[in-house]
């Protein structure tokens, strides 16, 4: 029997899940993409989403892989914002989902006591 997931985590996971919700509502029914078509675009933003859940069983990992995932789409977020004005709103929902979730992956974290705290 597993221990139950900390707040920290499910957090994560949420954050996690409403990135991947974003990016299928922006390229697929807000803003679809005009050059290209919508399944290139969502994969290009979904797939790599997708490819930590292979870990799941390994919550700590997989919240890591879609951590460093999360800097792109942060980036992402923030270059929108300034160069889309009518992306505006999702692009700073981007961002945030993506600080959620990096913020969560770093509380998570269980860190060993320094030894002058003894």
């Amino acid at each position: 029997m597993s221990a139950p997931l900390s707040v920290t985590y499910r957090i994560g996971i949420a954050a996690w899940i409403a990135l991947i919700a974003l990016q299928v509502a922006w390229y697929a029914w807000l803003f679809p993409p005009e050059r290209i078509p919508v399944w290139i675009a969502l994969a290009i933003t979904v797939i790599p989403l997708l490819l930590p859940a292979m870990a799941v069983r390994n919550v700590r990992r997989a919240l890591l892989w879609v951590g460093i995932l999360g800097l792109f789409y942060f980036c992402h977020g923030i270059a929108e914002c300034w160069s889309s004005p009518q992306e505006r709103w999702p692009a700073l929902i981007e961002v945030l989902l993506t600080l959620l979730l990096i913020g969560a992956l770093g509380a998570g974290v269980k860190r060993k006591p320094s030894p002058s705290a003894s």
